[in-house]
């Protein structure tokens, strides 16, 4: 699961607009971002197998940023540092913590059994990376449904198609670019690449959220 992802905060933001896209978008994806630190320091375990069908990624180690406990903390974590330092309200910053939420239940879909439940164990995963064409089909669904409901409340609120139309197809370029080079066996590189991919997201949000009106 990779922009499917940003269907979560794309839902939200169509729920409860008063949060910035960003802060949404930043938010579905900061499980990941813990990951890439986590990854670089050496405190969590990434290797690469390009035998394996669907993602070659095989993620043995990851407590503190894909646990299910771990993500309940950062969902709190991050909600509670947003909604201060923006002044959101209480609803916004509820929407936050849930964004940051869908990422782990996301995951489950698409991984293999190495979620864990509790901090080590048992792992957990439904495996659609092991069906490449079927997890595509879903990844992109989602965000396509998550989409109709984001420019369906960015017309009730009179705003213009462009924003939507950068970003989503940024997005479809960040999904096809990976497909076309396999994974390098880097887990210091592994984890860079996903930090910036995730922070210029999150830069691309915040340019696309500008409040044009309907010509």
């Amino acid at each position: 699961m990779f922009v499917g992802h940003y269907a979560g905060a794309l839902v939200a933001k169509a729920i409860e607009p008063r949060a910035p896209l960003w802060s949404y978008v930043l938010a579905c994806q900061a499980v990941d971002i813990a990951w890439g630190g986590l990854i670089i320091a050496g405190v969590e375990k990434v290797s690469v197998d390009h035998s394996l069908p669907g993602s070659a990624l095989v993620l043995s180690h990851m407590p503190y940023s894909h646990s299910l406990p771990a993500t309940v903390l950062w969902s709190a974590g991050v909600a509670t540092v947003l909604a201060l330092l923006l002044k959101l309200p209480r609803r916004a910053g509820l929407f936050i913590g849930l964004a940051v939420l869908s990422h782990w239940l996301l995951d489950l879909l698409v991984h293999r059994p190495d979620l864990p439940l509790l901090w080590t164990g048992p792992k957990v995963g439904l495996g659609l990376w092991n069906h490449a064409v079927l997890e595509q089909a879903v990844e992109m669904g989602l965000l396509a449904m998550a989409a109709a409901a984001w420019a369906w409340r960015r017309g009730k609120e009179g705003l213009g198609w462009r924003g939507p139309v950068v970003f989503l197809g940024f997005l479809l370029v960040l999904q096809v670019v990976p497909l076309l080079k396999p994974l390098a066996d880097d887990p210091v590189g592994l984890g860079s690449s996903a930090i910036a991919t995730y922070l210029a997201v999150g830069l691309v949000a915040f340019l696309a959220e500008f409040r044009t009106r309907k010509d």
